[in-house]
């Protein structure tokens, strides 16, 4: 008779146990702490492997004598302003516990929050510029909101001490791709376990959980407390409630599912099919239903065609074909609108019907609220200046940002006139406003450099009739190129109509 074993995963604690394995990694985190004066840098994003590597390191300076410590330890966790908001009050909180602990134990270690730039926040580019919402071709948030703040960091820590070490919680079971770059780092190793970033230059990245299995990051978080006394056992009820199941069972075998797989990340993103996370939390726990409104914004976002809520041009007004059919542009204004109405609907809505640690929500800043109306005011000629009136309509608050500096040139009223002059025809009432809020900012300027060149780009971005006609003209346009190509010289017809330019003659410039 044959009899199958369980097989149990690989463990990175198999050869010399936990508490042998620990003290090993200790031990070795410490020598390389000790070894130069190169500032270190630990990203802590507030889940199980950053949670796991700070420990370590935390543990490895709490352990040296106090005339040792003389490294300055500094922690850095982005928010986008766009995470999922239980995770953000954790990992916020979990920040000022960990500079009260740090302060008292004496220990060098500087918890930092960064944020985005906020022209480079996700509302500010989406419902200010009219980005779409990103999709895995046009990916615009990920360099913005989270790669530019901590880079930024590590630059100028670099410039200012030449060299950094990055410390991190990266390991290679998170993915095949993780694993053949992490190996294909090692054999570029110029320092026993300090692997180069291939991103940052002047930059060292000591990984101490490399070789650790989702289980061993939960064995060790489970049987070795916090040090800076927050609770990993909270921790481990944050993941068990963003699991489909809501369960970590214990691992016997390899057909046992493994807890921690859950994905944390920012609310808004629509580069996945579905929130999965924030879904199993409402799910998972009736005090998490506040939620549901930006479950039900996120999804919003989430269209696959979305061409009905989008300019016809691009960004810079011009009309391009792809296959015969239009490139659609950036996010009209009544979208634009939309998408903060909803926005601020949602906060307001959250912060009425939810508990009472989530009255102050805020899903949105001022100073994006600020730099919003900026766009569309003075970037985008919407001078009817409508943030202020949806947010009053939204919230039941007067605004509560600045006045504008510029002079607008009609009233909220006039224009409403226009608004009723011009009828449905969008592509006219928007050049007229264009036109109009050029001529005023020129008006007053002794030398109107500049003016020419606004007015023709208004002209070139609004002269169409209609959708239909910019869409009739870009296909002559391009059929008048592929007869440029084909023949020797361009038709008289084309340049008649200023598809393609005539040949310039040897002396013209």
């Amino acid at each position: 008779m044959t009899r199958n074993l369980p097989i149990r995963p690989r463990s990175a604690f198999d050869e010399l146990g936990l508490s042998g394995t620990i003290e090993a990694l200790v031990e070795q985190t410490q020598k390389l702490y000790l070894e130069d004066s190169i500032p270190w840098v630990v990203g802590y994003s507030g889940g199980k492997d950053s949670t796991a590597v700070l420990q370590l390191v935390w543990m490895s300076l709490a352990q040296l004598e106090p005339a040792k410590r003389t490294k300055p330890v500094h922690v850095i966790s982005t928010d986008t302003l766009v995470e999922n908001p239980v995770v953000a009050a954790w990992v916020t909180h979990s920040l000022n516990t960990m500079a009260d602990a740090a302060q008292e134990q004496g220990l060098p270690i500087e918890p930092h929050r960064l944020t985005p730039a906020v022209s480079d926040t996700f509302w500010v580019n989406l419902a200010g510029r009219g980005y779409p919402a990103p999709r895995p071709k046009f990916r615009w948030c990920t360099e913005r909101l989270k790669i530019k703040p901590s880079n930024n960091f590590i630059i100028n820590m670099v410039k200012s001490h030449g060299e950094a070490i990055l410390v991190l919680g990266t390991r290679k079971a998170e993915s095949s791709g993780r694993s053949h770059r992490m190996t294909e780092l090692e054999s570029q190793r110029a320092r026993d376990m300090l692997s180069p970033n291939g991103s940052l230059p002047n930059c060292l990245v000591y990984s101490p959980v490399e070789d650790w299995s989702n289980d061993d990051v939960w064995t060790f978080l489970m049987q070795t407390k916090n040090p800076w006394g927050y609770s990993n056992k909270e921790l481990l009820t944050m993941y068990q409630g963003a699991s489909s199941d809501g369960e970590c069972p214990l691992v016997v075998d390899s057909s046992t599912p493994s807890c921690g797989d859950s994905r944390f990340g920012c609310w808004t993103c629509t580069l996945v099919e579905k929130d999965k996370s924030m879904s199993a939390m409402i799910q998972n726990d009736e005090e998490k239903e506040w939620m549901l409104p930006l479950l039900e914004l996120r999804d919003e976002l989430d269209v696959q065609d979305d061409r009905h809520l989008r300019d016809f041009r691009r960004m810079n007004g011009s009309v391009q074909l792809f296959n015969g059919r239009n490139i659609p542009g950036p996010y009209t204004q009544e979208s634009r609108e939309r998408w903060v109405r909803k926005l601020l609907e949602a906060q307001t809505w959250i912060r009425e019907n939810g508990p009472s640690y989530v009255q102050d929500l805020e899903l949105i800043t001022l100073d994006e609220l600020e730099e919003i109306r900026r766009i569309w005011v003075v970037d985008k000629h919407e001078f009817e200046d409508s943030l202020p009136i949806i947010y009053r309509e939204t919230t039941g608050a007067e605004y509560p940002g600045r006045p504008l500096d510029e002079h607008l040139p009609l009233g909220p009223d006039t224009v409403e006139i226009l608004r009723e002059v011009v009828g449905d025809d969008r592509v006219h009432f928007e050049l007229v406003r264009e036109l109009l809020d050029v001529e005023q900012r020129h008006r007053s300027q002794a030398r109107r450099a500049g003016l020419f060149d606004s007015l023709t780009k208004a002209l070139r971005k609004g002269f169409y009739e209609n959708e239909g006609d910019a869409l009739q003209r870009a296909t002559d346009r391009a059929s008048a190129v592929d007869r440029l190509r084909a023949t020797d010289g361009p038709d008289e017809l084309d340049i008649a109509d200023g598809y393609v330019q005539p040949a310039r003659t040897g002396g013209e410039r």
